[in-house]
């Protein structure tokens, strides 16, 4: 394991056991109930606190082993629950260090027995609703993926390429929890949509090829008149990121590493071009991301499409004159609160937007990544369909 991801695990799972000292000692500091409950609700509060690490690292070791699917289904169950709990748990003590603060402002006597009742009230509140979330988000998880339809508004565009139609799919995730079964309901779902093309927006994998082939072997099957594109996510480099190019160009897909083709329609040109992801040179520096690099040198074209993983490209893909990003890792958040707050990480985080003259579509991710929820942040494939100004 490089030795940056060794100290980023290190100092998440320090910030992960500090969540878990913060929220025990709220939960029970004021609880009212004998000593030996209190002692036995703290040692199981305990007991389960190194569960979602440990899930992690065996995700990563148990990825090919379907024996050990349940184990890694209740880790990441619990690493959303408790996220939410945790999240619940800061928001009541903000709430009522405003209200302290207020007091002591006014100068009023704090009533000691109020506050630990409104303390083991909203405790008990914390708890119901993280386990109303996580259902919501777990349904949400499972249930088939939706297609979402987006006109682009083009101006210029030529008659043969009105009504153009792409479909994309991002953030799979195939891995611990989403297998093969998952991968061939997706490939169905995008066939039946009978696009001219077909984007593949990285951050197909959570494991090697070794471990993956089977899974992803559905992938060989996607269909789109003009090709079946892929560029890579953050998440290809942490599994070997050129033996996955190689490995998805074998399965009939065309991965673009900083390059481009071009499509033909009745003498109209569309140039499909792809970068590596944003962050790709932290692990591969030859692999660094270079919007402008994929388009250099192309022949005269009508309309250019971006295939980046990350939103964060739009710039330098604004730079070099795109019409159109395709984009995904964000998963909007993927399941509340954090679906208000990944706005502040990302340029543009879900649907569509425009940088300058470029339009930019951020797919919500087709899978998910650890916790299986969506809640608030429903997955999808996109279908988009570009049309004339």
């Amino acid at each position: 394991m490089p030795w940056a991801m060794l100290m980023f695990f290190v100092v998440m799972i320090a910030i992960w056991l500090f969540a878990h000292w913060y929220v025990a000692r709220r939960l029970f500091r004021s609880w009212q109930t004998s000593p030996t409950r209190k002692r036995r609700a703290t040692l199981a509060f305990w007991t389960l606190a190194p569960l979602a690490p440990l899930t992690v690292s065996a995700g990563r070791a148990l990825t090919a082993v379907d024996a050990a699917r349940p184990l890694l289904w209740v880790g990441y169950l619990h690493m959303g629950f408790f996220f939410l709990l945790f999240a619940f748990v800061v928001f009541r003590d903000l709430v009522f260090l405003v209200g302290f603060l207020g007091s002591r402002l006014l100068r009023r006597e704090p009533d000691l027995e109020r506050r630990r009742f409104l303390t083991n009230a909203t405790n008990a509140g914390a708890l119901g609703a993280a386990g109303v979330v996580s259902g919501w988000g777990l349904a949400e998880a499972v249930r088939r993926v939706e297609v979402t339809e987006v006109d682009i508004s083009v101006a210029g565009l030529p008659e043969a390429l009105d009504g153009y139609r792409i479909a994309q799919i991002s953030d799979i995730h195939i891995g611990p929890l989403l297998k093969r079964g998952f991968m061939e309901q997706v490939v169905g779902t995008v066939n039946g949509l009978d696009a001219d093309l077909v984007a593949v927006t990285g951050d197909l994998v959570d494991g090697s090829v070794d471990d993956l082939r089977t899974h992803v072997a559905p992938l060989g099957e996607l269909v789109g008149r003009d090709g079946v594109y892929f560029c890579t996510g953050n998440h290809e480099y942490y599994w070997d990121a050129p033996a996955w190019i190689e490995h998805v160009r074998s399965l009939g897909l065309v991965p673009l590493v900083n390059e481009h083709r071009v499509v033909e329609r009745a003498g109209s040109r569309l140039l499909v071009a792809g970068c590596t992801d944003y962050s790709a040179h932290r692990i591969l520096e030859e692999h660094r991301s270079d919007p402008a690099a994929a388009k250099a040198d192309a022949d005269a074209h009508d309309v250019s499409i971006l295939l980046a993983h990350q939103p964060k490209s739009i710039h330098a893909a604004a730079d070099a004159g795109y019409t159109l990003q395709l984009s995904g890792h964000t998963h909007a958040g993927q399941f509340f609160p954090a679906t208000l707050f990944v706005g502040f990480a990302h340029p543009f985080s879900e649907g569509l937007g425009k940088e300058r003259d470029t339009w930019i579509y951020v797919n919500r991710g087709t899978g998910w990544w650890g916790p299986p929820m969506r809640a608030g942040a429903p997955a999808e494939i996109t279908l988009l369909r570009l049309v004339r100004a």
